[in-house]
């Protein structure tokens, strides 16, 4: 995101959920503030990703959703679901700064396939 208040945004609440945890009652009015600016950016992805995330947030009190994968995942191969939700919210908030990044958008089109199979 271009806006320096949006920036300001994605950095406090990564520290916040940092040192408290995913709280639902304080992430959530954030995520939805920094929706309205990616609706004034014009970002479709960005703004779906945010409103599933808080939809997600409010629905299952808690970020269950995993970093995406750099590779391919194998058949036979066993999902490893390592990531504990502070860490995944974290790096989901961090590909916001960038949105001119490809790979930025692509783990936040992952992250809405993600979302809408919970």
């Amino acid at each position: 995101m271009e806006n320096s208040n949006a920036q300001k945004i994605i950095k406090a609440l990564q520290a916040e959920v940092i040192s408290n945890g995913i709280v639902a009652t304080s992430v959530v009015p954030e995520l939805k503030k920094l929706r309205e600016f990616a609706l004034l950016e014009e970002k479709p992805v960005l703004v779906k990703a945010l409103r599933l995330a808080y939809e997600h947030i409010e629905e299952k009190n808690d970020f269950l959703v995993n970093i995406p994968s750099d590779e391919p995942i194998e058949e036979d191969s066993e999902i490893s679901n390592e990531n504990s939700s502070t860490e995944s919210f974290t790096y989901f908030m961090s590909l916001m700064l960038d949105l001119e990044n490809k790979h930025n958008l692509a783990d936040l089109k992952e992250y809405n396939q993600q979302f809408q199979q919970l």
